[in-house]
């Protein structure tokens, strides 16, 4: 088979590379999701180019190289303004950690390179010259049939590198494949010592998939594969979490997130992970009455600790997990929103993480009751303020309250905040009128 790699100027960048190690007397193909998703009709992003040259060959080749994985024979080839990783044909062996190999040695054949790969989707190659596929392993099969399976023997592919399972169940997810039975069952049964992946690695792959096309399908796909219970307990432990039928028609916990996931759409790092801890304290509030009706009072509170620690224990920075923890402790006080005080009000809408919380909201309430009618409210507010929320600079501070005569104390919070209530609900509009409320009902009264 043969197949037009030109449309791209990431494409034609490569193929010249390709086309100067060939001139060179070396052979060098695209390898792995490049040749995937030109398959499958798409455009890659970046190309991975395999070659017979060693690194000093390649380097002797381009002049703008660097070495990126010097063990792995891994070189940078910055061509047009462009990287590239160009890497040497190689076979590994002796994985002692489930994660690196002890021994790398170079080839000079191709199909053992691809031999030492993942997946057979990802274990093709192309002469962007010719556009002829190189196929070692039966991956256009696969392809064709829309399913994922290890090169070799699963259980030998992922004890090798166990973040090849993390990896299976994006991959499959990406692409709508099913998982092939003998890799299912591999992961299965290798799924604890994903655990002894690097924090970093698992919050990648994880945000990955919750940020992809079929989010929903993935926390499926982690729970029957069993990396959910060792990764996120926390999450597994969701199921089987009943709710009042009233409220939540689509089923219990687990669920209702599920449903969460799926109807997000473009979702960023910041939602998905508020989406799906945003329930997690469900489990420690939960709470049946005398007619046996389920509770879960300070659900957000107990949430928004556990979000903390598992976003910490998943190493992320203190930003994502400042504005998760926040939409997940204050996603129950949309209810009152209809009646809240006007300052208050003002003050909730200009805040930098709303935006975040109310599309929270809307996909809480789109996946249980389906009321929106609190979220129209708020958007009627927006509207009504011409999309711009923000709160005008404040009338008085700290020193103004000094310069009146005042000592600094704890009356400072209550003054000043008083003060904001009616310049936000227009009452006072200059800091001379401050001023003389200060004065007499602080000061003279």
């Amino acid at each position: 088979m043969k197949i037009n790699v030109n449309g791209s100027a990431v494409t034609e960048i490569a193929t010249e590379i390709v086309k100067k190690l060939h001139d060179a007397g070396h052979s060098a193909y695209f390898v792995g999701g490049a040749v995937r998703d030109l398959l499958c009709g798409q455009m890659p992003q970046d190309v991975d180019i395999v070659t017979s040259a060693t690194p000093a060959e390649t380097a002797a080749v381009f002049p703008d190289t660097a070495a990126v994985g010097a063990v792995f024979g891994v070189m940078l080839v910055k061509e047009q303004g462009r990287c590239f990783e160009v890497a040497t044909y190689r076979e590994e062996r002796r994985y002692l950690d489930g994660r690196h190999p002890e021994l790398v040695k170079y080839t000079d054949n191709p199909e053992t390179d691809v031999k030492r790969r993942d997946f057979t989707v990802n274990g093709l190659l192309c002469n962007p010259e010719t556009g002829e596929i190189l196929d070692y392993v039966n991956g256009m099969a696969d392809l064709n049939r829309g399913v994922l399976r290890t090169i070799g023997r699963a259980e030998t592919r992922f004890g090798e590198d166990y973040l090849r399972m993390l990896r299976a169940v994006r991959f499959a997810v990406r692409l709508g494949f099913e998982l092939h039975p003998a890799a299912r069952r591999a992961i299965r049964k290798l799924a604890p010592k994903a655990a002894q992946l690097a924090a970093e690695r698992i919050r990648q792959e994880l945000t990955l998939m919750f940020t992809g096309e079929a989010p929903g399908r993935a926390l499926e796909m982690l729970h029957a594969t069993g990396l959910l219970a060792v990764l996120l307990p926390e999450i597994e432990a969701l199921r089987g979490v009943s709710q009042p039928p009233q409220f939540h028609p689509e089923g219990d916990v687990f669920e209702h997130t599920r449903l969460m996931l799926k109807s997000m759409a473009l979702a960023d790092e910041s939602l998905a992970w508020s989406v799906l801890l945003h329930d997690v304290g469900k489990v420690p509030a939960y709470f049946v009455d005398e007619s046996g009706r389920e509770h879960f009072f300070g659900h957000d509170l107990y949430g928004a600790q556990m979000a903390e620690e598992i976003m910490q224990r998943l190493r992320f920075s203190n930003h994502a997990i400042d504005r998760v923890t926040r939409a997940v402790r204050n996603h129950m006080r949309f209810a009152s929103i209809p009646q809240m005080r006007e300052a208050k009000l003002k003050r909730l809408l200009a805040d930098d993480n709303f935006p975040l919380e109310l599309e929270l909201h809307r996909l809480d309430c789109q996946s249980s009751h389906a009321l929106l009618d609190v979220f129209t409210f708020v958007l009627d507010r927006i509207i009504d303020q011409a999309g711009e929320v923000k709160l005008p600079p404040p009338l008085l501070t700290g020193l103004d309250l000094i310069n009146l005569g005042l000592q600094p104390g704890p009356e400072f919070k209550t003054i000043l905040e008083a003060v904001r209530d009616l310049q936000l609900t227009s009452r006072l509009k200059t800091s001379e009128a401050a001023a003389g409320y200060v004065r007499d009902q602080f000061i003279n009264k």
